[in-house]
């Protein structure tokens, strides 16, 4: 008579925040990896949500994080809460002993958040994966694995001398209203001149410029910065050349790494057809990978690899990066997997976090 081993339950995971990241893209992935990932818990501040979330996933719900760091079906924490939240909640479940935690992009505001969490991740053992998406998309990881298979593509992560990531969306109200925020104008009276309503204008433009190109790099671009960091090995060293704000809402960077040239480009417009690439280019080589959009729940991206007359495609996959990050953490909370390096997710902070203050300050010197 054989034996086996009996099957291993499903990890219980909770939600902190509950919004539109965790409802349209989190939900959906885990409904298909339901053998080994179960939705528990919902919590988000505004009760209501809370409740109507979590019946669609037949979970718990609170309005409280403490009360789902508390629930012990809770085993893998899902950070989904605005972003000056992060680092604080991304400790306390560390602390709580869970097996692993997803926290959004930027898992920090500053690097000495990010410090905080690194040490605090290694003090209590508690792996941490940020949802950078595109990094745990098959297209990606295909094309990582082939650069060592022809000897003319070896070359492509120490010689690429241009990096682009463009991204073409439909309009969102998300970020348009980062854009387009009104700013309460002190109260005036008819003598007020000219001069001092043009200097206000002109004040009010330069603010949601730079605010554009912040959030644009932080909630945008960052998606892309980890792909644009492995082929930029002087990350530390940038120099913005270039930071023009898009409209309703977008940008367009330009900035030297070392030798590399990066550009970093992003609209929102329904007139253009919705596109996500990323490319990097050599003098014999080139990668294009072209990803679905953001929020669309349709496989995987795919990556073409070119040299001469030689081309080499990659996917698509059954799934996407969303469903990717899942199961990467599922295996890192099951012990089959390493967790990603902590000092990594700093450096593609510190990436981003440069990225947008020397576009604010280049925008506020040309002003």
């Amino acid at each position: 008579m054989t034996s086996s081993a009996a099957p291993t339950a499903p990890l219980g995971v909770g939600f902190l925040g509950a919004g539109p990241v965790t409802q349209a893209i989190h939900l959906p992935a885990l409904a298909r990896l339901t053998d080994t990932l179960r939705v528990q818990h919902i919590m988000d501040v505004d009760p209501a949500v809370a409740a109507s979330v979590a019946s669609r996933a037949a979970a718990a719900h609170s309005s409280s994080m403490e009360e789902l760091l508390a629930d012990p079906a809770v085993e893998i924490v899902a950070i989904c809460s605005p972003h000056q939240f992060h680092a604080e909640q991304v400790i306390a479940a560390c602390r709580a002993g869970k097996k692993a935690i997803l926290c959004e992009k930027p898992f920090a505001m500053n690097v000495d958040e990010a410090k905080k969490i690194a040490a605090v991740s290694a003090e209590t053992g508690v792996p941490i994966i940020v949802g950078a998406m595109h990094t745990f998309d098959p297209g990606w990881l295909a094309a990582t694995e082939s650069w060592g298979s022809a000897e003319h593509w070896e070359g492509l992560l120490t010689d690429a001398h241009t990096i682009r990531s463009s991204i073409v969306l439909p309009p969102n109200p998300r970020f348009e209203d980062f854009a387009t925020e009104v700013r309460d104008r002190p109260a005036g009276n008819s003598s007020n001149n000219q001069a001092t309503t043009a200097q206000l204008a002109a004040a009010e433009e330069l603010a949601q410029l730079q605010k554009v190109l912040r959030d644009g790099v932080m909630g945008l671009a960052i998606h892309d910065l980890p792909l644009v960091r492995r082929f930029t090995p002087d990350f530390e060293n940038i120099q913005v050349l270039q930071a023009k704000r898009v409209k309703p809402f977008g940008y367009v960077i330009s900035l030297q790494a070392g030798t590399r040239t990066i550009e970093l480009r992003a609209a929102m417009n329904s007139t253009w057809k919705p596109e996500w690439n990323f490319e990097a280019i050599s003098d014999d080589a080139a990668l294009r990978i072209d990803f679905t959009p953001s929020y669309v729940q349709a496989g995987s991206a795919v990556a073409t690899i070119s040299s001469g007359t030689e081309t080499r495609s990659y996917g698509p996959y059954a799934y996407n990066g969303y469903e990717g990050e899942w199961r990467e953490l599922a295996a890192i909370a099951a012990g089959s997997k390493k967790a990603p390096d902590a000092q990594s997710l700093i450096h593609d902070l510190t990436f981003a976090i440069s990225i947008a203050d020397a576009a604010v300050e280049l925008a506020g010197a040309a002003s």
